[in-house]
């Protein structure tokens, strides 16, 4: 019986060779396909950015809908061309929209260029917040695992329940009257 013990620099030319050439797993001496991880320097997905050199994706949230640009700059965040300390006076919605930033480490190095439409005020900002995730993912795709694990790739769905006929709001009933 022959020994198959190898040592780790074998192991570790082994799979270099497999990554840059591609070739098959070798054959061991039993017959048997020795299955080798292959280590791939690659993303998963890859950049998608615009002739400007923007990264776009669309926010929602409740019943605002956001369009995010995103491209290398100073930090400047422009919201239907305002700034976001003008837009967003209340400093709550302005730590929402830089949390991405915050988990990413990235501060200060892109500029933010977006629209928003419908809702409120706490409604768009989690919009903006979306939108700026897919563009950040977009634009660095090596970053969609933090940002995911942070949660800000999922659209928040909850919105506002219809009101019902016979009812005073979505499910209030009118006060009951005995006489």
């Amino acid at each position: 019986m022959t020994d198959n013990r190898q040592s780790l620099s074998d192991l570790a030319s082994l799979t270099q060779g497999q990554a840059t050439t591609g070739a098959p797993a070798e054959a061991t001496s039993e017959g048997e396909t020795a299955a080798a991880p292959v280590v791939s320097t690659m993303p998963l997905r890859e950049q998608i950015i615009d002739k400007q050199g923007r990264a776009y994706a669309t926010g929602r949230r409740k019943d605002a809908v956001a369009r995010v640009w995103l491209k290398p700059g100073t930090g400047k965040i422009t919201i239907n061309g305002r700034d976001q300390e003008v837009y967003f006076a209340r400093p709550t919605l302005r730590l929402v929209l830089n949390q991405v930033f915050g988990v990413t480490e990235r501060e200060g190095q892109y500029d933010v260029i977006c629209t928003v439409k419908g809702g409120g005020l706490s409604g768009q900002a989690g919009a903006v917040k979306h939108g700026i995730s897919q563009a950040i993912t977009r634009y660095e795709p090596a970053l969609r695992a933090s940002v995911k694990a942070a949660g800000f790739l999922t659209r928040d769905s909850r919105t506002v329940e219809r009101k019902k006929y016979g009812r005073a709001k979505a499910r209030k009933s009118f006060q009951f009257s005995k006489r």
